[in-house]
């Protein structure tokens, strides 16, 4: 039987660099149960700070889970079904923006990317407030993933 070519791990900073090329993940955050619970989120990487930021509302269960665990593991699919990154580590939740404009607020707003900002920065800022918006801060302590190189095709 002939043996094809293997997955080879990423370096760390070819890692980052699927994260930082990429905005969307599948977040894993540990229920009370154990067990894993799996959403799907956008999210921004800052590679310096190795820190993973994503927005939600207060009242979503993966805030409940991290509140109560705040273990969670970020996956990144790559350009093919052999390639990923995963980001392990801990995560912190903010308090809800509270007032238009406050620090969560100014950070909310600092996670959308610049092609994308809101015409109205004011009423933005109103609704993050209304819909009791939170940032998740996962600080990356682990970076694992693989690629596979495939000559020919």
């Amino acid at each position: 039987m002939t043996q094809g070519p293997a997955p080879r791990p990423l370096s760390d900073e070819a890692l980052s660099g699927l994260l930082g090329t990429h905005q969307f993940g599948t977040l894993a955050t540990v229920k009370r149960d154990g067990r894993p619970h799996l959403t799907t989120m956008v999210y921004s990487w800052d590679p310096e700070a190795r820190l993973l930021r994503f927005s939600t509302t207060a009242d979503r269960v993966k805030v409940k889970h991290l509140r109560h665990n705040p273990r969670a593991t970020l996956h990144v699919q790559g350009g093919d079904v052999w390639s990923f990154a995963v980001a392990e580590g801990e995560a912190e939740v903010s308090e809800a923006t509270a007032v238009p404009g406050d620090a969560v607020g100014r950070e909310l707003l600092g996670l959308i990317p610049k092609e994308a900002k809101p015409e109205d920065e004011d009423a933005f800022l109103e609704q993050l407030v209304a819909e009791r918006r939170v940032v998740v801060r996962l600080r990356v302590d682990r970076l694992y993933g693989t690629a596979l190189d495939i000559s020919g095709q």
